[in-house]
């Protein structure tokens, strides 16, 4: 029997502090979990798990990964021991057929793109957890199309977070710094072209703009973007509950979908 369809998300991750913080980030991701409708499962597409093929964790107990470095060792301890879900990561395999899903048992886990806000989310951590990596060197019409597949576990009760951010040059970024201009440019670019009907979507193309190349030195924090996109049914509003620009280059903005 087919469940209430879950909205997806692609949330703007940030700074790993925010899974330990208070801040106006941490507390609008406690308010999206108090108000979306209760998921049976998660399924994550985090930009820090980038491999050479398709990899979807399997594990009944996934790892809490500690993917960053000089951080207080507050955050080194944080744990989130949600479980896995072994059975939705065969769904999942099957589902995308042909293209060729890895199942991984014990070398990956739930890194901070995943943990780092479902921490604040869902901080009982008493919902299932899957990730599936992002598959390096392929197109983003590749990942749209791999979100249309998985569109449909959205009406099985499972929430979809594509977790990244719109914008993301570290390198650029200066302590309290406003939002560089093309750092706006192109998050208004994303915010604008999010309900367009025209095929291909215009956001397949985003990294091709100036300033797209200057929002995405390297583009693994924009990609769970297309997984998202790629689940819209072409009907249902798409809203952007959180935003902000951090440090001048480092944009915080959620979008939802449903």
């Amino acid at each position: 029997m087919s469940l209430l369809r879950i909205p997806a998300l692609f949330i703007g991750h940030g700074s790993p502090m925010n899974a330990i913080e208070d801040n106006r980030y941490s507390h609008a991701w406690f308010e999206l979990g108090q108000k979306l409708p209760r998921p049976r499962a998660i399924l994550v597409i985090s930009a820090h798990w980038c491999t050479d093929g398709s990899v979807v964790t399997a594990m009944t107990q996934p790892r809490t990964i500690h993917d960053f470095g000089y951080f207080p060792q507050e955050l080194h301890e944080k744990q989130y021991p949600a479980r896995g879900f072994p059975g939705l990561a065969v769904l999942v395999q099957d589902i995308l057929d042909p293209i060729d899903v890895e199942t991984d048992f014990d070398d990956w886990g739930l890194d901070y793109g995943a943990w780092g806000v479902l921490a604040k989310m869902y901080p009982d951590a008493d919902i299932p957890v899957v990730q599936l990596s992002i598959e390096r060197n392929q197109s983003p019409s590749f990942y749209y199309e791999v979100g249309q597949k998985l569109s449909m576990l959205r009406d099985e009760g499972v929430l979809i977070i594509g977790s990244g951010n719109i914008v993301h040059n570290l390198s650029a970024e200066q302590r309290g710094a406003e939002p560089f201009p093309w750092a706006s440019s192109f998050e208004q670019f994303v915010r604008e072209n999010l309900d367009s009907l025209e095929e291909p979507h215009p956001l397949l193309q985003a990294l091709d703009r100036e300033d797209g190349r200057l929002s995405h030195p390297t583009i693994e924090h924009f990609l769970p973007l297309f997984y998202v996109m790629g689940t819209w049914d072409k009907k249902e509003p798409i809203s952007t509950p959180v935003d902000g620009i951090e440090d001048g280059s480092l944009s915080m903005l959620t979008i939802q979908l449903g």
